[in-house]
């Protein structure tokens, strides 16, 4: 593996203006990561990584580099773009094995608290835990990592990596409280009172988006997102429908196919040059076997399987209704905000109103990832994140400046 690496690392061009930097969102260093790995000098890169993108091991592996970094890559013009995503997780999971957390007093720095452990959580728990914040983190569930380790799978994502994550913040001082849902008995206004100077939401997208057809209720009907926390716990037949065609659809697919499942069938109401899963997603996909069925809008679900108009002219099938036969059927369609949080502004479907550098519109409150947005990728999330941790110091700061003001005068 690594000698491919390095071969994939020389094939570099080193380009002044290195376009697959534009390409991150994260503005990630590439042609420096390459030279400083050629050089030999892993520890050095693995730093320059992780101070940009604290996920650069996760985003690595899952990223949409094709529409990324090696999507912009100059010599992917006329043959293969550089296995820039290969090179990174290299690099990025030996700094994160051999990471020692420097000395830091959390003392002297003010308590925040972070709600949610997903991309933007942890992101922002690392930055804050560099510079001397005291970081308590507020999780749902008995795990860290939100959608990364309830809606990944883990053929895709190897949950060891975020073991290591998560032994990494508490090496750095990060205080994590599991099965805490914040809301119905901890709320924001209890963390202001008991001296957090700031609060972080980063609780991601979690309600399924229902569909509102006939047949939703029916006990062979899951949505893709539940299924996706625990596939083991699902018992779904021979064979399945899948309604929707975004990258939450596809891991149900491929996991189903995987967990027991002979035949999958996705539906989408448009044709393939539509669908909102990435390219690289889709043909994983098919490679897998599962099949796909477009043009098909679903507006029923029956015991016998998902009935559906066909929305294509050709054939001049446009209009006639068809049963598509399916032992179970999951819909993945998209997701919003849970509703447990209160106190700061919303938009209707749920998602937290900010500034673009995440202060809510609740003094001291910040937000920013998926519960921001919608559903976004891991590196589009960090982006949003390290801005937002940059306001909360700013926030926290200037609240010190000011006190030390006010004291001094007396």
């Amino acid at each position: 593996m690594k000698t491919n690496i390095i071969k994939e690392a020389h094939r570099c061009l080193q380009c002044k203006k290195p376009l697959c930097r534009k390409g991150c969102p994260n503005g990630t260093r590439i042609n420096e990561m390459i030279s400083l790995f050629l050089k030999g000098d892993l520890e050095k890169a693995g730093r320059m990584l992780f101070e940009n993108n604290p996920l650069s091991v996760v985003c690595s592996k899952i990223c949409p580099h094709e529409n990324f970094c090696e999507g912009h890559c100059i010599l992917g013009k006329k043959s293969a773009p550089i296995n820039i995503s290969g090179i990174e997780h290299f690099i990025s999971t030996y700094y994160l094995d051999h990471l020692e957390a420097e000395s830091c007093n959390v003392l002297t720095k003010e308590k925040v608290a972070i709600i949610g452990s997903g991309p933007a959580g942890i992101t922002v728990a690392f930055i804050l835990a560099t510079n001397c914040y005291d970081v308590t983190i507020f999780e749902s569930e008995d795990k860290i990592g939100g959608i990364l380790q309830h809606g990944i799978p883990e053929f895709r994502l190897s949950r060891d990596l975020l073991a290591k994550l998560k032994d990494a913040l508490i090496k750095m001082g990060v205080k994590i409280r599991p099965n805490t849902l914040i809301g119905p008995v901890i709320t924001i206004d209890d963390l202001l009172r008991d001296a957090y100077s700031a609060v972080f939401i980063g609780t991601g997208v979690w309600n399924p988006r229902p569909l509102r057809i006939a047949g939703e209720t029916l006990g062979h009907v899951h949505y893709g997102i539940n299924y996706l926390k625990n596939p083991e716990a699902y018992s779904l037949g021979r064979k399945l429908a899948i309604i929707g065609a975004g990258n939450v659809a596809m891991d149900v697919a491929r996991t189903a196919l995987r967990n027991g499942v002979d035949e999958v069938v996705v539906l989408y109401r448009k044709g393939e040059n539509n669908i909102s899963a990435t390219r690289h997603e889709y043909e994983s996909a098919v490679e897998d076997g599962v099949k796909f069925a477009f043009f098909h809008s679903p507006n029923k679900i029956t015991d016998a399987g998902v009935l559906c108009t066909l929305t294509s002219a050709e054939g001049n099938t446009e209009g006639q209704e068809v049963l598509v036969e399916a032992d179970a059927v999951a819909i993945a369609i998209s997701q919003d905000p849970r509703s447990n949080l209160s106190g700061i502004g919303k938009e209707k479907n749920g998602l937290v109103i900010t500034d673009g550098d995440g202060r809510t519109t609740r003094e001291g409150v910040f937000a920013s990832g998926d519960v921001v947005t919608g559903a976004k990728t891991v590196a589009e999330a960090v982006s949003c994140s390290k801005r937002s941790a940059a306001a909360i110091m700013e926030f926290v700061e200037s609240k010190r400046t000011t006190l030390k003001t006010v004291v001094s005068k007396q």
